[in-house]
C-alpha cells in the first residue's frame, strides 16, 4: 500500500524523543525518508533500514542547519518537508528567570526555527513546493505559571511562521504550526517534577482535558502528517491548537 509521503523527504528537529520522534516514526511509516537532528543520539535507536539518517549538532548554530538541510538534498535530492520541533524549558518566573537562560532558550526554541526555515527555503522555493511544520504550543496564546521565557519563544514562533507563509506562498511553500497542548513527554515530566506533588498534578491536568487525558506524541504526529502530506495543500499560514479541548473551556466560576 502507497504511504502518504511515499518519495518525500522531510527534515525533523529534535526528532530523537517525544513528539519529535512520534513525528519521525509515523512520516517513516508512510514512506518519507527522514534526516533527523538532535544534541544527542536516541535512547532508542532507529530501525535499522528504516530511512532515518541521524545528524548530531546544535539546532542554533546556523551552519549546523545548513549541514542538516544539505545531508537531506545529497541523500535524496530533495526537501520536501521541514519540522522543527526542536525546543527546551525554563520553569521560572521572570524575575527568577536569568540572562542566560533567557537567551538559550531564544537560541533553541526561536533561533533554530530561522536557522532552518532560511536553510530549507532555498531548495523549497526553487522546486516551487515544500511544507514547512513549526511547533508552537498553546502556551502561545495563554500562559502556564512558571513558564514566561517558555510562552514568550511560542508567541516568537507562532508570528514568525505566519510572516514566513505570507512571504513564501506564492513560491508554493507552506507554513503551519501546530500548537499542543499537555503532551506526554520528557518536558512535561520535568515540568512536574518541578512543582510539590508531581503525582497529584498530573492527576489534575488529566482531569482538566475536555477530552479525559493528556496527549501523547501520536496525537501530534498525525496532525503533522496531514500537514506534510498533499491532503493539505490549501492550508498555510494557520495555527492549529491540538489541546484536547483545554482552550476552549471557559473557566469555572
Amino acid at each position: 500500500m502507497a504511504g502518504r509521503l511515499d518519495g518525500k523527504t522531510a527534515v525533523v528537529t529534535g526528532g530523537t524523543k517525544g513528539i519529535g520522534r512520534g513525528i519521525v516514526d509515523r512520516f517513516v511509516n508512510e514512506g518519507a525518508s527522514v534526516v533527523v537532528t538532535a544534541r544527542s543520539a536516541p535512547a532508542q535507536p532507529f530501525a535499522e533500514g528504516a530511512g532515518v539518517h541521524f545528524v548530531p549538532g546544535d539546532v542554533a548554530k546556523p551552519d549546523h542547519a545548513r549541514a542538516v538541510v544539505g545531508a537531506a538534498l545529497e541523500r535524496t535530492g530533495r526537501h520536501d518537508i521541514l519540522v522543527n520541533n526542536a525546543a527546551i524549558q525554563v520553569e521560572k518566573t521572570l524575575p527568577d528567570t536569568t540572562e542566560d537562560e533567557w537567551d538559550r532558550i531564544f537560541d533553541v526554541n526561536v533561533k533554530s526555527v530561522f536557522n532552518f526555515c532560511q536553510a530549507a527555503l532555498k531548495p523549497m522555493t526553487k522546486e516551487g513546493a515544500g511544507s514547512i511544520i513549526n511547533i508552537g504550543s498553546y502556551d502561545g496564546f495563554v500562559a502556564d505559571p512558571g513558564l514566561a521565557a517558555y510562552c514568550a519563544t511560542k508567541g516568537a514562533v507562532h508570528a514568525l511562521s505566519r510572516a514566513i507563509a505570507v512571504d513564501h506562498g506564492g513560491q508554493g511553500v507552506r507554513c503551519n504550526v501546530i500548537c499542543p497542548g499537555w503532551i506526554k513527554t520528557e518536558m512535561m515530566d520535568a515540568y512536574l517534577a518541578s512543582v510539590p506533588n508531581p503525582e497529584e498534578a498530573a492527576g489534575l491536568l488529566d482531569a482538566n482535558q475536555p477530552i479525559g487525558r493528556i496527549g501523547r506524541p501520536d496525537d501530534i504526529a498525525s496532525l503533522a502528517l496531514w500537514l506534510a502530506s498533499d491532503e493539505s495543500a490549501f492550508t498555510t499560514g494557520q495555527l492549529m491548537v491540538c489541546d484536547g479541548g483545554l482552550t476552549a473551556r471557559a473557566s469555572q466560576p
